[in-house]
């Protein structure tokens, strides 16, 4: 049973493929049949002029046959229409062969009327579809306008937004979508939503391609908006940005303006001061000063640290809490460090001039107390086979060592060496810079950080 299946399935195969050869082709172009069938040349050739007849392009071609071979001759504007005449003419049920003698018309009439038809009937259509296109216009120009409006009310945007530098971004962004908006209804009503999206795919691109670009700017532009939204500093505030220094005059939308401590104008892009370490020092209007001294490695530490401190605290623009403090920072060749330290308040005290005045007092103190307060000693020590030269020049330790030649009286300090009020100067030289008309970003009522 399986070998008579196994035969009756092959001779089906063998049958399946020898119909499939028998089979006609599939034509792509089918065949245009002649009337009536089996017809003869002059019937052909009546059937190719009467189809070339009712085409404008092939209206000049003219066909012949004998014998099934069909002759085309004539002229027609391009040698694409000569070469679809002869498609045609082949289609022809009977017909053997073409030969195609068409010739190219290069005649200047037979160009240009062709042209100015076209541009007739541009300007024929123009006028038809004229009352569309103006309506259309006037449909992009109210929205427009209605967007421009909008974006003009800066009261309705300031009181939404935290600032007038996001009220402003906001109208801006206003008026683009109302003008996008409008173009989409203009082009829907004109049927050219096909041209709209590719004017919004080749938008994409270019926008693309302009973001990189441009990115610092954008970058810039953004932490702009963070830096207003989120204030790290407020203006007059005496800051430290990375390694610059100054007193701040204002935030616009691509800069922070310093005055430097020398009176200079300092503009740092917004990006960098957005991923900046800031330093406020007017933040907190306390502020600790320090300095440090050393006394004689023979010297009491402890006792040098209590009149040290001491001297300090009896400073009037010293805070009593938290008080003045000193430590040993270290012990060196010739000497001990003591650090010291207190605190002011910047509001009443020149921190430069607090600091100056509170090192001085503690120096003068240490050393009427007798604590010495040494330069650093360096011992030489010669070796037996050093140079004769240099051997003479041992100290004699048996030789006296000469008196110490008596310290000079202090004299009073001046009134002025004793003023620690702040310096205003550079407040003053801001204020008066704000004063002038600018953009700035910086507000009391955002937040600080």
């Amino acid at each position: 049973m399986r070998i008579i299946a196994a035969g009756l399935a092959g001779f089906m195969a063998a049958g399946a493929l020898a119909l499939a050869q028998d089979a006609p082709a599939e034509d792509p172009d089918p065949v245009i049949e002649a009337a009536p069938p089996g017809a003869g040349d002059a019937d052909i050739a009546a059937r190719i002029e009467g189809i070339f007849a009712e085409i404008d392009s092939l209206k000049d071609v003219d066909a012949s046959v004998s014998a099934g071979v069909v002759t085309l001759s004539g002229e027609t504007a391009t040698a694409d229409a000569a070469t679809r005449a002869e498609s045609i003419a082949a289609r022809i049920n009977g017909v053997v062969t073409v030969e195609n003698e068409i010739e190219r018309d290069v005649s200047v009439s037979t160009r240009v009327t062709p042209a100015l038809g076209q541009v007739e009937n541009v300007l024929r259509e123009g006028a038809r579809s004229l009352p569309l296109f103006l309506m259309a216009l006037i449909v992009f120009l109210a929205i427009a306008a209605f967007g421009l409006l909008v974006s003009g009310w800066g009261a309705l945007w300031r009181r939404i937004t935290p600032n007038a530098f996001i009220a402003e971004i906001a109208g801006s962004t206003a008026r683009g979508l109302f003008i996008v908006l409008g173009a989409i209804a203009m082009l829907s009503l004109l049927d050219a939503t096909a041209f709209l999206g590719a004017f919004l795919g080749a938008a994409g691109v270019i926008g693309l391609a302009v973001g990189f670009a441009v990115r610092d700017t954008i970058e810039n532009y953004i932490a702009s908006i963070m830096l207003s939204l989120r204030q790290p500093f407020r203006p007059n505030d005496h800051v430290v940005i990375d390694d610059k220094e100054g007193r701040v005059i204002r935030l616009t939308s691509r800069a922070t303006i310093l005055m430097t401590l020398e009176g200079n104008h300092l503009r740092i892009p917004n990006a960098a001061v957005f991923k900046a370490v800031i330093l406020n020092y007017t933040r907190n209007p306390e502020r600790r000063f320090d300095f440090e001294l050393g006394v004689d490695a023979d010297d009491d530490p402890i006792a040098a640290i209590d009149t040290g401190v001491a001297a300090i605290a009896a400073l009037d623009f010293v805070l009593k809490d938290p008080p003045p403090l000193g430590f040993i920072r270290a012990v060196g060749d010739s000497n001990i460090v003591i650090f010291f330290a207190a605190w002011i308040d910047q509001r009443g005290a020149d921190f430069a001039k607090s600091r100056s005045l509170a090192l001085a007092a503690a120096k003068d103190a240490l050393e009427e107390a007798g604590f010495a307060l040494p330069e650093p000693i360096y011992r030489l020590r010669f070796d037996e086979s050093a140079p004769a030269i240099l051997r003479e020049t041992r100290p004699d330790r048996t030789a006296p060592t000469p008196p110490e030649k008596p310290k000079p009286p202090r004299k009073p300090k001046s009134p002025a060496a004793q003023n620690i009020a702040p310096d205003t100067h550079l407040e003053e030289k801001v204020a008066e810079e704000r004063r002038e008309q600018g953009e700035d970003l910086l507000s009391s009522a955002a937040p600080v950080e």
